[in-house]
């Protein structure tokens, strides 16, 4: 398993129908918090891919993005660098994308959806970029930890990944929910530990 910038590379051809040749995940990590319940989950499903499937972890907070400036209508939007280079190059370069977001007020962490909101300047880099054409046929997850027993609460979050998703062409993989509210508390989730063995499985 690697960390911030470092990768795993490999020398296979990418199968959509061979799923664990070639694949490279990206976990994009929005808590507001180092090691939390959802981040515990999350690397508790990584653990069970295969070897030899690429693994490239981002903590949004430690590459901070600008307030999104909406430029569509008023003007010419530049080109990435920064930061906003790296989680764009890290976006295209997976074949899986997976959202590892606490439930905050129903909904993804504010890191998660300014990142979110930087896939709209993306998408107005028609000809430079071609965003949307290269996230197509790529998979979405999404791994929360939420404090309600009810997973229901958790509906709103997985509705926004699920659409923006569907949006973009992407497969959706599916979201795999813990319950926990102080730090730890997802071990006493036996039920979310045993799903995250098979969850990238689906």
């Amino acid at each position: 398993m690697t960390d911030a910038n470092e990768t795993n590379n490999t020398n296979d051809t990418y199968d959509p129908e061979q799923p664990g040749t070639n694949r490279k995940f990206l976990f994009l990590l929005g808590s507001a918090r180092h090691d939390g319940n959802t981040e515990t989950l999350a690397r508790q499903a990584a653990a069970q891919l295969p070897p030899n499937v690429e693994q490239r972890w981002l903590r949004l907070r430690d590459v901070p993005l600008p307030a999104f400036d909406d430029v569509r209508h008023t003007g010419d939007r530049p080109l990435p660098t920064g930061n906003e280079r790296l989680l764009l190059d890290a976006t295209l370069e997976a074949t899986d994308l997976v959202i590892a977001s606490p439930l905050y007020w129903y909904s993804v962490s504010a890191d998660t959806k300014l990142y979110l909101d930087y896939w709209a300047g993306w998408l107005q880099l028609r000809e430079e970029l071609r965003f949307k054409a290269g996230m197509r046929g790529k998979t979405m997850w999404a791994v929360t930890a939420i404090s309600h027993d009810d997973s229901s609460k958790a509906d709103p979050l997985l509705g926004t990944l699920r659409l923006s998703a569907e949006f973009m062409g992407m497969r959706w993989g599916g979201g795999l929910i813990g319950h926990g509210n102080r730090p730890g508390d997802i071990h006493a989730d036996t039920t979310a530990l045993t799903a995250a063995k098979t969850f990238f499985a689906g």
